[in-house]
């Protein structure tokens, strides 16, 4: 076997318990991620499974970088280009909606299961976590940033009450999607959003 090969082998193994990983962890929680259930659901041997992280630990948190490029590609990746301010900040909540209306993750938002896990336990996972959260808002305060400035919005709009809004609003169709499988959810925020931030609600960039 080539070197060549036996790297890209590697990768494709490391992607394949990494994609098993989110999938249990978005629905059982980061704890729920065991080496021996990764291994028989796999097909590989528990050595095999811990040899490309070293621990449950690291497993944890590389699974959290994947469900970040998820994320990203799912509600990031198809609004990149429009202008930046009050549309693109419209267009960001219907890809936001839009994720999880389509159940991206089997148990619904990777971090906010992970958020309700770890947000009480220190330690390097609950860091990784808040540090996702930090910069998800940061990004939609900024939005709003440059819509207030841009007069968009209303003068003296506070970006940050604006984004906590939001993000209640985006909580709520989370809950209500997993809890109640209300087929109303999704009309529910859109309509929020569409209160809250004016005009129509957008078609999903994709």
């Amino acid at each position: 076997m080539s070197p060549r090969r036996s790297v890209a082998e590697a990768r494709g193994t490391r992607s394949a318990i990494l994609d098993r990983s989110v999938a249990i962890a978005s629905a059982e929680g980061l704890e729920g991620l065991t080496i021996g259930r990764l291994a028989t659901e796999l097909g590989m041997s528990k050595a095999g499974v811990i040899g490309h992280f070293g621990s449950k630990e690291a497993l944890q948190l590389a699974a959290l970088d994947r469900a970040g490029e998820i994320f990203r590609t799912e509600v990031w990746v198809p609004v990149v280009t429009i202008t930046p301010g009050l549309t693109r900040l419209r267009a960001l909540c219907e890809t936001w909606i839009s994720y999880l209306e389509r159940a991206v993750f089997p148990g619904g938002c990777f971090f906010v299961a992970a958020a309700h896990e770890f947000d009480g336990r220190p330690g390097p996972v609950r860091d990784a976590v808040e540090s996702r959260f930090d910069a998800w808002l940061g990004r939609l305060r900024k939005e709003a940033g440059r819509a207030v400035e841009a007069g968009d919005l209303p003068a003296g709009t506070d970006p940050g009450q604006l984004v906590f809004e939001l993000m209640g609003l985006l909580m709520a169709l989370n809950h209500t999607l997993q809890l109640h499988h209300d087929p109303r959810a999704a009309d529910h925020a859109r309509h929020g959003v569409q209160t809250r931030l004016g005009g129509h609600p957008p078609v999903t960039p994709r």
